[in-house]
Formats: structure tokens, C-alpha cells, sequence
């Protein structure tokens, strides 16, 4: 093959690779909408460390969740006082879940919901339920782990 078409099918390459490349965000379906803090879990207080608060009692509503896009994990609160932790990633086509209200975890890619109270599948096409992760909650703190 000579020079010239071995750097025009390198270019041609390069450029496939980039474009099929990751926004950066974090968020699989595409979307360039900016994440609310709610979303992203990058609210005043929140270290954001593995071994640190993920978030606070006070920022997880009653009968509904918080999205932490840059982690990957939905934290909800059924009830009062009872938190829970499931994946963020949607179980169809690993898109992250983008909304939480009326008692689901909702995916906009395809329409997916999940129970906030243990994400089994609500409405589809996702067939298998949210992984549950780890937390634990002291005083008004939520941590992974």
C-alpha cells in the first residue's frame, strides 16, 4: 500500500474512533442536556469520594430518589427513614436512568421504570431488575458501602 492512502485510511480510522468516542459525561444515551445537581450528585457538602458522604438525608425526597450520574447509583427513600440503593444503569440497554417520580426510577432511552422500592421492573422493555448497591446511613449521612 503506498504512504498516501495509508494516511488516508489512518485519518479516515482516527475519525471513526472519535466520533463513535464518549461524550465525557458519563451519561450513555447521548444526551447533552447539562445534569441538574440532583442528578449528578455534585451538591454543596458531598465529597464525592468512594469512602465519602454520598449525600445527605435531607437531599433524597420521601416517596422518591436521587440520581448520582457520575457514580452510577440512585438512592430513593420509600418511606421515611427507609433508603435504598440501586444501580443507575438501566438493565436494557445500559443507559442511565434519568428521572425518579410517581414511586419509579425512570430510563428515557427506551421508557423503562423501576420500583423505588426494590427496582424490579415496572413497566419495560427492561426485563431484569436495577443490582441493588450497598449504602448506610448515619444521622443525617449516606455513604456507599
Amino acid at each position: 500500500m503506498n504512504a498516501r492512502r495509508r494516511t488516508v485510511l489512518t485519518a479516515g480510522a482516527a475519525a471513526l474512533v472519535t466520533g463513535c468516542g464518549s461524550s465525557g459525561d458519563g451519561d450513555s444515551d447521548g444526551s447533552t442536556a447539562p445534569a441538574s445537581a440532583s442528578e449528578t450528585g455534585k451538591t454543596p457538602g458531598t465529597p464525592g469520594s468512594s469512602a465519602g458522604e454520598l449525600t445527605r438525608t435531607s437531599d433524597v425526597p420521601v416517596g422518591g430518589g436521587t440520581i448520582f450520574k457520575d457514580r452510577k447509583i440512585v438512592v430513593t427513600q420509600p418511606e421515611a427513614g427507609e433508603f435504598k440503593a440501586f444501580s443507575a444503569v438501566c438493565t436494557h440497554a445500559g443507559c442511565i436512568v434519568a428521572s425518579v417520580s410517581d414511586g419509579t426510577i425512570n430510563c428515557a432511552c427506551h421508557g423503562s421504570k423501576f420500583s423505588i422500592t426494590d427496582a424490579a421492573v415496572e413497566a419495560g422493555p427492561a426485563t431484569r431488575p436495577l443490582p441493588p448497591e450497598q449504602i448506610s446511613v448515619e444521622g443525617e449521612s449516606i455513604r456507599l458501602g
